[in-house]
């Protein structure tokens, strides 16, 4: 048997030869960022630093989990915030957004129960309905149709179903048919779980049964939620493992978040301004019209994707290539964000950049 070593360097030889290999990626102030999911621009935001400064006073971490000593004073107003922000009774304030989709379904679902899933939703939620022990059904990318023939086939065999989707799908920027799949897990006596991650903070669009959202991406902070029933938020409490076993967030974090929230509900142009920005630029790459700030720009091969970061890093421009497994075979591409703290200089010049390199018209 090889020792972990050349275990390990034959698992990233592979990695290298299919280009698969992945780096940490260190901002940098020389380059203007379109690879951030600072959507909002919030991150820096004077009011925003200020709040978690303030906060600092009360330490620089929790000390414990939330059900030990960590549930500090900065939490209550945050979750009443989101919860209100999200129509529902109560919120849930998680470690990440990956620990609060891997909480919620593994506390909920169990053997005997079926989940159903969008073909594109985030890895964290496969985790979680693999840890589950729940049966996992996928169905094809906002494909109600498929949705529908597999709840018709399958749901009367278990006992609870629950229908997950993101609500904006983090590599492609479209968005799911949520009234559609309220309809559906109505009548299929399901629940239905919604990802919105990738969201801008606007009001839901439906009274989903769980809202989960970050606190690391429209708020720039850190952290994940949910927001659901009393009870429901009761028993993640009580049962959702990376709830109970993780240290709480700093009072520092919680601070910025509430902080932002505040901001984004106060300051809708920031939303109508970073949508703006991704219609323009959707528009010069003949993409269909923008429904999140996320645009793919799709090239095929891993090769190419990379090829193309280079040259656009080269001219002063950071932009992720995303390549397999992350997306499906043959579909690596560069995922453009824009943020309501871009200009439209900044946008001019990315526009200039990619025609330069013929990859808009």
């Amino acid at each position: 048997m090889p020792g972990l070593t050349d275990h390990c360097q034959t698992e990233l030889a592979t990695r290298d030869a299919t280009m698969a290999r992945r780096q940490l990626r260190t901002p940098d102030a020389a380059l203007v960022s379109f690879a951030s999911n600072d959507y909002l621009g919030l991150c820096h935001h004077p009011q925003v630093i200020a709040a978690a400064q303030e906060a600092l006073v009360e330490g620089a971490g929790a000390g414990a989990s939330r059900l030990v000593s960590g549930n500090h004073a900065y939490y209550a107003p945050l979750e009443a915030a989101l919860a209100t922000h999200k129509g529902k009774e109560a919120a849930l304030v998680f470690g990440s957004g990956y620990l609060a989709n891997l909480g919620t379904i593994t506390a909920l679902m169990g053997k005997g129960d079926l989940i159903l899933a969008d073909k594109l939703a985030h890895a964290c939620i496969l985790d979680g309905a693999q840890l589950s022990g729940a049966t996992l059904k996928r169905f094809r990318h906002n494909d109600l149709a498929h949705a529908e023939a597999l709840l018709s086939e399958h749901r009367a065999q278990y006992r609870h179903c629950l229908i997950v989707t993101e609500h904006i799908f983090s590599m492609d920027g479209d968005r799911a048919p949520l009234v559609e799949l309220k309809t559906l897990s109505a009548q299929h006596a399901s629940w239905l779980m919604v990802d919105d991650a990738h969201g801008l903070l606007d009001a839901p669009p439906i009274a989903a049964d769980i809202w989960m959202g970050t606190l690391s991406k429209s708020l720039g902070a850190y952290g994940g939620y949910v927001a659901a029933a009393q009870p429901v938020i009761d028993l993640l409490t009580t049962s959702a493992r990376p709830f109970i076993f993780s240290t709480g967030l700093p009072p520092s974090v919680c601070a910025a978040a509430h902080a932002a929230l505040r901001i984004a509900v106060c300051e809708p142009e920031r939303r109508e301004r970073a949508l703006a920005h991704a219609q323009r630029v959707r528009y010069a790459l003949g993409l269909p019209v923008a429904h999140s700030t996320i645009v793919p720009l799709i090239l095929g091969s891993s090769e190419a994707a990379l090829a193309a970061a280079a040259a656009l890093r080269d001219a002063g421009l950071e932009v992720v290539a995303i390549r397999p497994p992350t997306v499906p075979p043959n579909t690596a591409r560069l995922r453009l964000t824009l943020t309501a703290g871009h200009t439209d200089t900044d946008i001019d010049r990315l526009l200039t950049v990619l025609k330069q390199e013929k990859l808009a018209a």
